[in-house]
């Protein structure tokens, strides 16, 4: 199993409190039920980061993460060692990553595009063996900039780094010492990588793991470059808090896309296209689902200064295990809360269900018409009234 981006030097590994919730059938709106005076903007419901690095706040440093929007112009860089010589062609290795790119332009709605069609596809030899960069140990942060530094030394001579935005690094398959992939997040305050006068500021170095997760993992961990926390569990069950609902949790989930919430963060989707309640009040939503573009795509509730509930239609027709996610999906998000420790938790509105062959039991969570969600801690409910094939229709409520 791979774990989470670097820093690993501050990663706090606490196990996360269970999320306490109440599932109910849908009621009709009380006659003590308001619609707003006028409608919130999506501002009072967008939560602050506080743990300092990856997290689910809105206020991302743009100085450490890079914007999401536009195109990333990506070096790719396959790499073998003096005691794991590649035998084969680099093609390969290009072609499994390849699709990863077309996954990302559908997932922003074109708004965030990979330019990696051109990598460097002559092997480069490493300097020192694959068994010394500590892979099998977890690895630090100042091994990790090592292999980096190693990496983007012995290609300076052929490549242009000034040309680009970010770094691939990718093993030979003889290369098993190198078995997953972090994410590279440069420290600015540290001398760091620098070639052809241009300091590199995010890499992607991909191990062995890379080939049972499929092109999907680039995704992923490019994700970390944009500021997402990891949503899988970093101790105990690795899926107990989003499953495959967004990439960020299993990679090889049966959601093909990011939560409403990360694509609001990422600037994939606009103000304009979230339903906020930051205050008393009811408000019935409309929602399309995530995986199209156009619509409202999330209802919010804001329920602290740290956290909100989170609503969105699912509609994944289009995945050979679509049977596992359609519906509303309820979730709530916590931007205090550290990279895998539950920064978002899904609300399974089937708990007692047996999953059909091939889902997970979280990932049959998503509400449909009739089922409705109340949280005893604060209140807010959040009723599915309609739903259908081009969306669903939510009325949420707040005391």
């Amino acid at each position: 199993m791979r774990t989470s981006p670097l820093r690993t030097r501050t990663r706090s590994l606490a196990v996360a409190a269970a999320l306490a919730a109440c599932l109910t059938t849908a009621t009709t709106a009380t006659a003590q039920e308001q619609e707003p005076d006028s409608p919130s903007t999506a501002a009072e419901c967008a939560l602050p980061g506080r743990t300092g690095w990856t997290d689910e706040g809105h206020d991302t440093d743009r100085a450490q993460f890079q914007r999401a929007t536009g195109t990333h112009r990506v070096l790719t860089l396959f790499v073998d060692f003096p005691d794991a010589p590649a035998t084969d062609s680099t093609d390969a290795y290009a072609a499994h990553l390849a699709p990863a790119a077309d996954w990302m332009r559908t997932a922003s709605y074109g708004r965030s595009r990979l330019d990696i069609a051109t990598p460097y596809r002559q092997w480069i030899r490493m300097p020192s063996d694959s068994t010394s960069y500590g892979f099998d140990r977890g690895i630090t942060f100042e091994t990790h900039e090592r292999y980096v530094r190693d990496a983007v030394a012995a290609a300076d001579p052929f490549v242009d780094f000034s040309r680009y935005d970010m770094v691939y690094i990718v093993p030979a398959k003889a290369a098993r010492a190198i078995s997953f992939s972090p994410t590279y997040l440069y420290d600015p305050a540290t001398p760091g990588i620098t070639a052809d006068g241009t300091r590199l500021k995010w890499a992607v170095t991909f191990g062995q793991d890379m080939w049972r997760w499929g092109y999907k993992v680039a995704d992923h961990e490019t994700g970390h470059t944009f500021g997402l926390p990891d949503l899988y569990a970093f101790t105990g069950e690795t899926h107990r808090y989003v499953s495959g609902w967004d990439l960020m949790g299993n990679i090889a989930g049966p959601a093909p896309q990011y939560l409403g919430w990360h694509s609001w963060k990422l600037g994939w989707i606009r103000d304009s296209q979230v339903a906020c309640l930051p205050a008393s009040g009811t408000r019935t939503v409309r929602l399309t689902p995530v995986e199209r573009p156009g619509g409202t795509k999330i209802a919010v509730i804001r329920t602290g200064e740290t956290t909100a509930y989170v609503a969105e239609s699912r509609r994944a027709e289009h995945n050979d295990r679509s049977a596992c996610s359609t519906g509303v999906l309820i979730y709530k998000v916590d931007s205090a809360t550290q990279t895998g420790d539950g920064p978002v938790h899904v609300i399974n509105a089937n708990p007692d269900t047996t999953p059909p062959s091939g889902c997970a039991p979280l990932d049959l969570a998503a509400f449909a018409p009739g089922q409705s969600f109340t949280d005893p801690a604060t209140g807010i409910h959040i009723d599915v009234r309609r739903g259908g094939p081009s969306g669903d229709t939510v009325r949420m409520g707040k005391p």
